[in-house]
């Protein structure tokens, strides 16, 4: 089932979630929807508090970006071994985090229509369960690693706007308004304040 996606200026957006257990109800379904949610919304990831749950669970698809890339980009974006990956994020930690920073475009389904350069680590090391609750310790790099770093903030209550620097936000601040009082329409289901 395809669920409306919470957009900039709702309250949830900026909680800090919860860890959840196994036995969580209809963690299934949930995470079924999620899944439909975001390809609906022609999306690469999405996080439970961008539809309404203060859950630590998000989803990231970056195998799509990486097959839709020339082969000459895709050296840019991925390391070698790196094809992408579909995954789900349960009660996920980032253990450690790489020095080296780097800077690209990035979008969020609650912020529809904009795109800004932010600086993410080029590698993280994540703890976390999948779909089936299984427990991962697992390194990821590049383009994978910004999506990632992009849904685990949502579960923090961040939003990538808070890495832009003050003039940036300021010359947003009009369109970021128009977003919150719904007079944007959207090309997927959203709520509003």
């Amino acid at each position: 089932m395809k669920r409306a996606i919470l957009a900039y200026g709702h309250s949830m957006l900026r909680q800090q979630c919860k860890d959840i257990e196994k036995e969580y109800s209809g963690l299934d379904k949930l995470i079924a929807d999620m899944w439909e949610t975001m390809r609906n919304a022609n999306g690469c990831g999405l996080a439970a508090p961008q539809i309404g749950l203060p859950v630590k669970l998000f989803i990231v698809d970056s195998r799509t970006t990486f097959e839709n890339l020339e082969e000459a980009d895709r050296e840019i974006y991925f390391d070698r071994d790196d094809k992408g990956i579909m995954e789900t994020f349960i009660n996920a930690r980032i253990i450690e985090r790489s020095g080296t920073l780097w800077e690209d475009g990035e979008g969020c389904l609650s912020i529809p229509g904009l795109l800004q350069k932010v600086k993410r680590h080029w590698t993280i090391k994540m703890e976390y369960y999948d779909h089936s609750f299984d427990k991962h310790i697992r390194s990821f790099s590049g383009t994978t690693a910004r999506m990632i770093q992009h849904e685990y903030d949502h579960t923090e209550g961040i939003l990538y706007l808070d890495y832009l620097k003050p003039l940036t936000k300021k010359l947003m601040a009009t369109r970021l308004r128009k977003i919150m009082k719904g007079q944007i329409r959207p090309r997927y289901p959203m709520k509003f304040v």
